[in-house]
């Protein structure tokens, strides 16, 4: 077996190692909060193997897909933002809290979502190739629906600068590099053996991400531990009824079994780890937001093993009859 194969199958346990030994760390090593200096670069790295990972004859093959590319986009930023503003009404009222929360449920995952998407026999190359659109809209309609839910406070917490600094070095770059990268291996042998080498990024970074923000984050964690835990019903609310909503969408939209459960899986994975660096901008952040953050992550990597074997069902009857 390949390592990539290793990795690829291996890849939650190695996640939730990550998160412990981040953990352990950052409680027993002083000084693990000058990582947050690195969470950037990680996130830039995981993108570009991430993006790296998409052939242009998988892109094309995305945005050939409209349908599933529509529901994809109707799910994610129709639908969700609905349940997140039913979910919105049993926050407490303090505006950090609910940025937060909005931040970290308005952003749909582009990273390990497609892993658990394969476990959970989805349509993952097909998620995969829509990645780089699915990043582009979140951060073009973030700030847009961050002002329709916190209204004047929004203008207070967000500004533009951290989105089009995060657009620019977290999005356009990586996905740039990544196309330069596909074009020098189409050309040449060593570029074809670098890509190959490459290849075997995409565990490896995010579980660099991980345990950076992990050990950038906990230790500033004591003081919001209340914020934290106030959150997390609301987050097993979106854990448990953000999937059957996005498989919802997908049978309207007449998609076949596979890409309906990318849909759903799209609609109940989160992008936490790409809007962390946003919320570190907003001034006062620390210790209430990254601590909100961070528990989504926690919640929905635990989901995340429920998804694989319940998303998996769906659409089964369906198949077996038709």
């Amino acid at each position: 077996m390949q390592l990539r194969d290793v990795l690829e199958g291996r890849q939650i346990a190695i996640y939730f190692c990550t998160v412990a030994f981040a953990a352990a760390i950052a409680l027993l090593v002083p000084g693990t909060t000058v990582l947050e200096a690195a969470v950037n670069p990680a996130l830039a790295l995981m993108l570009y193997a991430t993006f790296l990972q998409v052939p242009m004859a998988e892109l094309r093959r995305a945005f050939g897909r409209f349908r599933f590319l529509a529901a994809l986009l109707v799910a994610n930023f129709v639908v969700v933002p609905l349940l997140v503003a039913v979910l919105l009404q049993f926050l407490p009222a303090e505006p950090m809290i609910r940025l937060g929360v909005l931040l970290v449920l308005l952003a749909p995952c582009i990273d390990y979502v497609v892993t658990f998407s394969h476990l959970g026999r989805a349509d993952a190359r097909l998620l995969l190739a829509a990645t780089p659109a699915l990043l582009i809209a979140q951060m073009l309609l973030l700030p847009g629906y961050l002002g329709a839910f916190l209204g004047a406070d929004a203008a207070r917490l967000v500004q533009a600068g951290p989105f089009v600094h995060a657009f620019a070095w977290l999005i356009l770059a990586p996905l740039l590099l990544a196309a330069l990268t596909q074009l020098w291996a189409a050309k040449s042998a060593a570029g074809s053996r670098v890509t190959a080498m490459l290849g075997l990024l995409p565990v490896p970074a995010t579980a660099l991400v991980l345990f950076v923000v992990i050990a950038a984050v906990v230790p500033q964690l004591g003081p919001a531990i209340g914020a934290a835990l106030r959150v997390v019903p609301v987050y097993l609310a979106f854990a448990v009824a953000a999937p059957p909503l996005g498989w919802l969408v997908a049978r309207l939209f007449r998609l076949e079994a596979a890409a309906g459960r990318s849909i759903a899986f799209s609609a109940g994975t989160r992008n936490s780890l790409v809007v962390l660096p946003l919320a570190l901008a907003v001034p006062g952040a620390i210790p209430v937001l990254p601590a909100v953050i961070v528990t989504q992550t926690l919640v929905e990597l635990l989901s995340e093993l429920v998804y694989v074997r319940a998303i998996a069902r769906f659409g089964r009857n369906a198949a077996a009859t038709a």
